[in-house]
């Protein structure tokens, strides 16, 4: 229903517009008594071998929604129902900020694939925590950044504040450096600023009574001499592991009309190459460190794949909104069948 009905509708709209409207739609039905429950009846597949437990986390399944999609942590719980065994919220930043210019957001049908250049539009740190004080048992992964005023010889302070507000509401933290839509953010990627941005966080961590897991999310478009450097800075300053990928600057093999549109590229175009970046760090590193694998996750065979490559768990974002909510449970009754 959601591919033949919903979708044709909502891809007639504006796709920023139709991403407020949906999460509206979602959280007034979500209100309605039985709704939840039914949601979760039709699309969670409950059962004990989907659980996994990496980086000492317990997961019902390893199926997650990628940051980006609940930047201020709005909509976790009522997403959760779906049967997601895991939400990451944000980016978010310490302050508030609007993000880059509108229109910002584009899809490309004919590639199955959305170019984002949102520019971590997002309510501020604090906001988000407010939110975050509801939780009723969701697993909650803290996705954080800088804000865009702030220079890169001052970002691990933007780190630090959001990691110290989090703290105590979520599960896991990603150290995001890798979206192509902040100015200079990814020079943030190169090795020695990467060893003290982590290094910086992993110290405070370490100074909480009970830490908790430090992830960095890279870009697809690193050489293979930069993703072995990411191995030796996981190593290097022992954070617990590696979200593959993040969006990408290249527009290799596209048709759609905004293909030319400046921005971060996700969906389909990118499923081969970040399933070649898991298996490299899966191989390379001799599995030393738990990978998340997104990427161009549009049916259970990708998912598949990703884990078979190497990862630990999967996250889903534009494959969700082109395939829908029933891709969840597909890809969960897949590792099902493969069990």
């Amino acid at each position: 229903m959601y591919k033949s009905i919903i979708r044709p509708v909502l891809f007639g709209f504006d796709p920023e517009e139709v991403h407020h409207f949906t999460f509206s739609a979602v959280r007034i039905a979500n209100k309605i008594p039985g709704i939840p429950g039914l949601i979760k009846t039709i699309y969670k597949v409950n059962d004990p071998r989907l659980e996994r437990e990496v980086f000492g986390l317990k997961f019902s399944n390893p199926v997650g929604l990628a940051a980006g999609f609940d930047k201020d942590a709005k909509l976790y719980q009522e997403l959760s129902n779906f049967g997601f065994g895991f939400i990451e919220i944000g980016t978010l930043t310490p302050k508030g900020q609007e993000g880059n210019p509108k229109k910002r957001l584009f899809r490309l049908l004919e590639d199955s694939a959305i170019i984002n250049r949102m520019g971590f539009n997002n309510g501020g740190v604090l906001e988000a925590v407010e939110r975050l004080k509801k939780n009723k048992g969701v697993l909650i992964g803290g996705n954080i950044g800088k804000n865009k005023v702030t220079p890169n010889e001052e970002a691990v302070n933007d780190y630090e504040i959001c990691f110290e507000v989090l703290f105590p509401h979520v599960d896991y933290f990603v150290v995001n450096v890798s979206s192509p839509n902040t100015p200079g953010l990814r020079e943030l990627q190169e090795k020695e600023p990467l060893i003290k941005l982590l290094q910086t966080l992993q110290d405070l961590n370490n100074q909480k009574e009970k830490s908790k897991p430090i992830l960095l999310k890279i870009a697809p478009d690193l050489t293979d001499d930069q993703l072995l450097d990411i191995i030796e800075i996981v190593k290097a300053t022992q954070i617990a592991g590696v979200i593959a990928t993040n969006t990408t600057i290249s527009r290799d093999g596209l048709k759609s009309v905004n293909k030319e549109e400046m921005g971060g590229l996700s969906g389909k175009p990118l499923t081969k190459r970040s399933t070649e970046v898991i298996r490299f760090l899966s191989e390379k590193s001799n599995k030393a460190f738990p990978i998340i694998g997104v990427g161009g996750i549009h049916s259970a065979d990708d998912a598949i794949e990703k884990l078979e490559a190497g990862a630990s768990l999967i996250q889903l974002y534009t494959g969700f909104i082109y395939e829908g909510p029933a891709l969840i449970k597909a890809i969960n009754k897949k590792i099902l069948e493969k069990a």
